[in-house]
């Protein structure tokens, strides 16, 4: 029993962040998901978050575009970079949204084939590959 082993990481779909609100805007809060409106504080403020967004979507999508990044989740794993290294290419990754790098990547292979990483959102790999790309990392 004292050797368990957990399978497989835990895979998030979200990141957790830390507001700071007034105690008036707090309340007020509070009574719309009293009210019914919302079903609690986190559901009015991704509401009020992705309405913020829609509104900006234009100016985000060119920005996108300009940057020439890749936008949502994209997987970067070893058969991928394995190619490139085959084919002398280095990869500069740029993501709005997630980013994540295989378990099956090693430290070495990151190196050899990745020459930048910039994230909009959150970057997911494994210890020992941020910490072979911290240099890298923007």
């Amino acid at each position: 029993m004292g050797d368990v082993r957990q399978l497989r990481e835990k895979q998030t779909d979200s990141e957790k962040i830390t507001i700071n609100l007034g105690f008036v805007d707090l309340g007020r809060i509070d009574l719309l998901v009293q009210e019914g409106f919302y079903s609690n504080r986190s559901d009015f403020i991704r509401t009020a978050i992705r309405k913020q967004l829609d509104g900006h979507g234009e100016t985000v999508e060119k920005s996108i575009e300009r940057h020439t990044m890749e936008l949502g989740l994209r997987d970067y794993g070893r058969a991928e970079l394995e190619r490139l290294r085959a084919a002398g290419e280095v990869l500069h990754v740029r993501v709005v949204g997630l980013a994540r790098i295989g378990s099956d990547v090693t430290p070495e292979l990151a190196l050899a084939t990745i020459g930048s990483i910039t994230v909009l959102g959150a970057l997911q790999a494994p210890a020992d590959i941020k910490t072979a790309l911290a240099d890298r990392i923007r």
